[in-house]
């Protein structure tokens, strides 16, 4: 499941960063995942709880926040936002596991245009990391 993917590959990387920076433990991380990620939020959720047992981010909180999904018409040059309310279910899903594959369900609402760039709302990234040094 995607979302198991991903949380496995964000238990791995707070991992690795901790211990490069000598962490007995962490106690926060904040991540910012774009909305064209169609990620299930409770999946991720339970799966970074699950994942975390029995590590140095036993204890940690994290904090998931969602980027709105803004799109730059290349064509017209109209800015908007997208709503997930434009896409049919198996468009919803196609995008969840292809985000590229936008391209092909989503139009410029202005222009009718498919040639649009993703400017905000896309990927998973890692916004901070709190955490108790050995020596604290």
């Amino acid at each position: 499941m995607h979302e198991w993917a991903l949380a496995e590959a964000v238990v791995s990387t707070v991992s690795q960063i901790a211990e490069r920076e000598g962490l007995r433990r962490v106690t926060e991380v904040k991540l910012k995942v774009g909305e064209l990620q169609q990620i299930e939020m409770e999946i991720l959720r339970f799966a970074l709880s699950e994942l975390k047992r029995s590590s140095l981010l036993e204890d940690t909180e994290f904090i998931i926040e969602t980027e709105k999904a803004e799109l730059t018409c290349r064509v017209c040059g109209h800015k908007w936002f997208f709503k997930r309310i434009e896409i049919d279910e198996n468009a919803a899903e196609a995008i969840h596991f292809i985000p590229e594959i936008a391209h092909v369900y989503i139009r410029c609402p202005r222009c009718g245009s498919p040639d649009f760039e993703v400017t905000r709302g896309r990927g998973v990234w890692l916004e901070s990391i709190k955490g108790a040094k050995q020596d604290d």
